[in-house]
């Protein structure tokens, strides 16, 4: 079991009122500054290193694997942190991942061909599998189950605010300036090296869990996040190629990306006061919506209807960042303290598989039809998942 440790030594939690801000438990900041320096990297690039992949002359299939590849070995990554910070404890684990998630990125400057392209964004896949699984379990670690929804939405905060300035703005500077300063930004993750170590030293190694964990119990919350983000990250990658027009493409990820970080952030302090299972069904229901106008706003390639693709990109923005929120709470509920990390793990393989998937399929949907067919196949999926809140929210209630 985890257990956070002050200067002192002391190895118990004390109590604190539900009115107290999260930013005042201990440990809790270094956690957000490790979080933002880590996902300012991954933000920037995320939209850009399929343009750069396009750049050297990938077509849509090629730069949809690029973000394919990245996610594959975060995944791949993912499976083997909780036994990773069992052996090694947290901070060789969490400087090794700072350092593979930013390093790589100098060697974008070498070549815009696509296998080494591929080969870096593997390098960095390592880096932010670590990153996500030990990013949300310290969460769970730091804050106490009352106060973790709100915890979990200044996690989410912290990762989406990144995102709402590179991920909107990554073609535009691009456009302007050119690649080089994305790069620059994709070395940032780096800095996180150092929070990293000074949260490291307020945390002892992971002891091996003394029964398996209930990972039946997590592939619910795993299927709902897997088809928002399949949507999310289909739209990140490939919305400067949805519309006709950079600016449209710039203030339309800004959308998606304010509304998801502002979702994340407010929906955490309701399911502390409500439960978090209410909630699944109506956000998966917008996320359907906004793939539907989002798919009839790029209906011709050469016309873009910018007020539904915002409208769009606003409704699959909210239930982006509510379902992030909203997952990740059941998740910890579903488990008991020694399987943090399993859990932790298993919530980030289903968004980062989800967002790596999205890539991959819609782009090759998108090469054979159109992106019009491959959102409405992506509301296909969350339409699958729709039972699947109905039977957590009974699941619930039954306990």
């Amino acid at each position: 079991m985890l257990l956070p440790i002050g200067r002192s030594g002391a190895n118990r939690r004390r109590p604190r009122s539900n009115s107290e801000s999260v930013l005042r438990v201990p440990g809790m900041l270094l956690l957000l500054a490790m979080t933002v320096f880590s996902f300012t990297g991954f933000a920037a690039l995320l939209p850009v290193a399929p343009l750069w992949a396009t750049h050297g002359g990938a077509d849509s299939v090629g730069a949809g694997l690029v973000n394919g590849v990245l996610m594959l070995f975060t995944v791949l990554t993912q499976l083997l942190v909780p036994r990773a910070l069992r052996r090694f404890g947290w901070t060789p684990v969490l400087v090794t991942g700072a350092l593979f998630l930013g390093l790589p990125t100098a060697a974008f400057l070498l070549s815009d061909q696509l296998l080494p392209i591929l080969a870096v964004s593997a390098l960095r896949g390592v880096g932010f599998g670590v990153a996500t699984v030990t990013g949300s379990a310290l969460v769970a670690e730091l804050v106490e189950p009352a106060r973790r929804g709100a915890a979990i939405g200044a996690y989410g905060l912290a990762i989406a605010g990144p995102q709402v300035l590179f991920v909107s703005a990554g073609p535009w500077i691009v456009e302007q300036f050119g690649f080089a300063p994305i790069f620059a930004l994709g070395l940032v993750p780096v800095l996180s090296a150092l929070p990293a170590v000074l949260l490291g030293r307020r945390l002892d190694h992971v002891p091996d869990a003394t029964e398996r964990a209930p990972y039946h119990l997590l592939l619910r919350p795993m299927a709902l996040l897997l088809a928002v983000t399949l949507a999310g990250g289909a739209l990140i990658t490939f919305m400067a190629q949805m519309s006709d027009s950079a600016a449209l493409s710039a203030v339309a990820l800004l959308v998606l990306t304010l509304a998801a970080a502002v979702s994340r952030w407010r929906v955490g302090a309701l399911s502390d006061r409500f439960g978090a299972a209410r909630f699944l069904s109506p956000f998966v229901l917008v996320t359907i919506a906004g793939l539907l106008v989002i798919a009839w706003s790029v209906r011709d390639a050469n016309a873009t209807h910018a007020a539904a693709l915002l409208l769009g990109a606003a409704l699959v923005g909210i239930s982006y960042g509510g379902l992030q929120n909203l997952t990740l709470v059941l998740s910890f509920q579903a488990v008991s303290r020694p399987h943090y990390g399993s859990a932790s793990a298993v919530w980030n393989i289903g968004f980062d598989l989800g967002t790596g998937v999205g890539s991959v399929l819609i782009g090759m949907i998108a090469a054979g039809a159109s992106f019009s067919v491959a959102l409405v196949v992506a509301a296909g999926f969350s339409l699958l998942t729709l039972p699947l809140t109905v039977l957590r929210l009974r699941a619930t209630r039954d306990r």
